[in-house]
């Protein structure tokens, strides 16, 4: 039994191991956010083409968890840059582009 026991920690030490170096691997930030995006991509292909064991699918979908967070933290940094340049008020966005006369003035 004393071998069992000491079998099952040597495999939790091990499991351990590889779940931080596991985090480590998907703390590891993308330097832009197209960088983020383009490494979402492909790993949406890789879970969509269904090759994937599922340890795979797992480590797969939390790095892309990872990746989803990096870019909405990015996006919400340039939107608040914006508010700052459009001091504070931004604007919405007119869906017709076109005026009525059919000029571009609004460009």
């Amino acid at each position: 039994m004393a071998k069992s026991a000491s079998k099952d920690r040597a495999a939790d030490r091990a499991a351990d191991g590889a779940a931080a170096s596991q985090t480590a691997a998907d703390e590891a930030l993308p330097e832009s956010y197209e960088a983020a995006l383009a490494e979402l991509d492909a790993l949406v292909a890789r879970m969509e083409g269904g090759s994937l064991s599922l340890e795979e699918s797992l480590a797969a979908y939390r790095r892309g968890a990872v990746l989803v967070k990096f870019c909405q933290q990015q996006l919400e940094k340039v939107e608040q840059q914006v508010r700052v340049l459009d001091g504070e008020t931004l604007r919405p966005v007119p869906l017709n582009t076109t005026s009525a006369n059919g000029g571009d003035d609004d460009l």
